[in-house]
């Protein structure tokens, strides 16, 4: 009778080897050609796709001065022409370049020595009564203790990325901040890279060519990797992964 880890991890093994004879198929069916781009499509239709609710402010109702041709609110006496409502297309620049290092080091120790005994008339007694040849009673007991702890620790990361993509506003909130959501597919060499930007935007902070900096945006969300032959070289095997998160040791 098997117990039941194995059995739990042969069940796995069998799920991970169908899922890999699905991908292998798959792969099989596309050797020789290079990996397809996916279709343009809406963002709001993907699975997973879920509008932003922020806290906002109660509407303010835009109105004229008499004799005025200025609209309150207004960001400029024109058509403004960067994006402002759903459709509308911006250009992102990505600019991350991050450097992080920390070093720690602990050190501890600690030494103590205790002695306990019986002098006077009482010491002499137990020296003569109960104690062997060579010992005391005022060295009853000795107790040393030394304890030493040392700990070292070091982390250093480096990651540098700058790229554009374009992004189509996608929902516009009540104060007038914007949902944007941008992707983008290079193949080059049966290798896609794909960069995927997503977050809330100020319309003041769109400057006057339609550009927003990444580091602008809120609640950012930017991806990038890749698929193809590169990538999947680069990742271990189905069966070593399911091994990984099985084993416990």
């Amino acid at each position: 009778m098997l117990s039941t880890f194995p059995r739990q991890l042969l069940a796995s093994i069998a799920l991970s080897a169908l899922a890999a004879g699905c991908g292998t198929a798959d792969k099989l069916a596309n050797v020789g050609q290079q990996p397809a781009l996916n279709a343009i499509q809406d963002p709001t239709t993907t699975p997973g796709y879920r509008p932003v609710q922020m806290p906002m402010p109660d509407p303010v109702q835009a109105h004229y001065n008499p004799n005025s041709l200025w609209q309150s609110g207004s960001r400029a006496f024109f058509k403004d022409q960067r994006a402002s409502q759903v459709g509308d297309i911006l250009t992102v620049v990505v600019t991350i370049n991050d450097e992080a290092e920390f070093e720690n080091d602990t050190a501890r120790s600690r030494t103590e020595t205790s002695g306990a005994g019986v002098g006077g008339a009482v010491g002499t007694a137990i020296d003569t009564i109960f104690m062997p040849a060579g010992a005391a009673a005022s060295d009853l007991a000795n107790v040393n203790s030394n304890s030493n702890f040392t700990g070292s620790g070091s982390v250093e990361r480096e990651e540098t990325l700058q790229t554009t993509v374009a992004a189509v506003v996608t929902q516009v909130l009540p104060n007038g901040n914007m949902v944007i959501e941008g992707r983008q597919e290079v193949r080059v060499n049966f290798e896609v890279r794909e960069l995927i930007v997503a977050g809330i935007v100020r319309p003041e902070d769109i400057t006057s060519n339609n550009r927003i900096a990444s580091e602008q945006i809120a609640e950012a969300r930017i991806g990038y990797g890749g698929r193809g032959q590169i990538t999947d070289v680069q990742q271990p095997r189905v069966g070593n992964q399911v091994l990984d998160i099985l084993l416990p040791f």
